[in-house]
């Protein structure tokens, strides 16, 4: 498969800004790979194709308000800081994304908040836009961490033009979301609200938790013709042992196991035994899936509707099959569905 594969024209309108009104009400395109069927339904409908004893698996990270405006020194030139990973609690080290990149260079300090409290000073260049940052700030390490949520906003994407609102907050979080770390929401996942959940749970359907804090790289655009070549950045991964036994019990009974968004299905795939059975983890993976692949725990999958030439979209088409994802999307984008983090979802069963 090529990069050229997973081309199409997808008009700019139909990319969400907005959430929808209510979590469970998105539109939901069912794909039944053995019928090659295509059905439009409301995501509070996905209960229908479920039954007692099967699994969604769902990723239980935070996204922390990564987003950050600071002033150089001298200049008072603003500057977006995007927040990707901590290296060191004790030092204060991040590796973060500026933006505008070529006004930073090392040695350069940086003023975040009205009293000014809160500094950074840029030690590395890690990459062409990356830089590693010292935040100097006298308190502890819980006070600074408070002063970044205090400071920092939700980390939307680049695509959403618009301002911030505090609806955004709550929206670009799952309802089931623990384990602070992700820079980006895992999307499938928004489309749940406490009352499908509930109705899930009363039908017997089992939710087993695990943790992929999603970075940036997800969203990192594919540059090279032959997807083989193409490098993902690591992502952390807790799988733990109530999980497991969760998802081989499912496994054993031949019962239905979704993994609930493209972060699941890359998680799960990290992890898997030599007998197509789910192991423990903690750690990190790199993992990029794209057809042909072979899956070996999830027999059913719910994911957003991606952007062209996404690995997202690359591993959807793994898992739906090539030709019947583009007849998915062509018909998606002749329904006008919504597109990307909080756009409309699929389910492929």
């Amino acid at each position: 498969m090529k990069l050229s594969h997973f081309n199409f024209d997808l008009p700019s309108e139909l990319l969400a800004e907005y959430p929808s009104e209510n979590r469970d009400e998105s539109r939901l395109m069912v794909l039944n790979r053995k019928e090659q069927t295509i059905e439009h339904k409301l995501f509070k409908d996905i209960i229908d194709y479920f039954d007692e004893e099967d699994v969604m698996i769902l990723n239980n990270t935070k996204v922390f308000p990564a987003r950050l405006f600071g002033n150089k020194e001298k200049t008072g030139a603003r500057i977006e800081v995007f927040l990707l990973r901590e290296l060191s609690q004790d030092q204060r080290l991040w590796d973060v994304l500026v933006d505008p990149a070529r006004k930073i260079r090392i040695g350069n300090k940086l003023y975040f908040g009205e009293d000014e409290t809160l500094v950074a000073e840029v030690i590395d260049n890690t990459t062409s836009r990356g830089r590693t940052l010292r935040f100097l700030y006298d308190g502890s390490y819980d006070e600074f961490r408070n002063k970044l949520t205090e400071l920092g906003e939700t980390p939307l994407p680049k695509y959403i033009k618009r301002e911030v609102t505090p609806e955004d907050e709550e929206r670009y979080q799952t309802i089931y979301a623990k384990n602070e770390g992700a820079v980006a929401a895992p999307t499938a996942g928004l489309h749940f609200s406490k009352h499908l959940l509930k109705r899930l749970e009363i039908k017997g359907v089992h939710l087993a938790e695990i943790t992929l804090h999603v970075g940036l790289g997800t969203f990192n655009p594919v540059e090279v013709e032959d997807l083989s070549k193409h490098k993902m950045d690591s992502e952390e991964i807790y799988i733990d042992k109530i999980a497991v036994n969760t998802v081989n019990t499912a496994i054993k009974n031949r019962k239905r196991i979704c993994a609930v968004g493209t972060t699941v299905m890359r998680a799960i795939e990290s992890s898997v035994s030599s007998g197509g059975t789910l192991n423990e983890f903690g750690g990190w993976s790199n993992k990029f899936i794209f057809p042909p692949y072979e899956f070996s725990i999830a027999n059913c999958m719910i994911t957003n509707f991606h952007t062209p030439k996404s690995t997202l979209l690359m591993m959807a088409s793994a898992f739906a099959g090539h030709d019947f994802t583009k007849r998915a999307y062509e018909e998606a984008v002749k329904e006008k569905y919504r597109f990307y983090s909080y756009g409309d979802a699929m389910l492929i069963i």
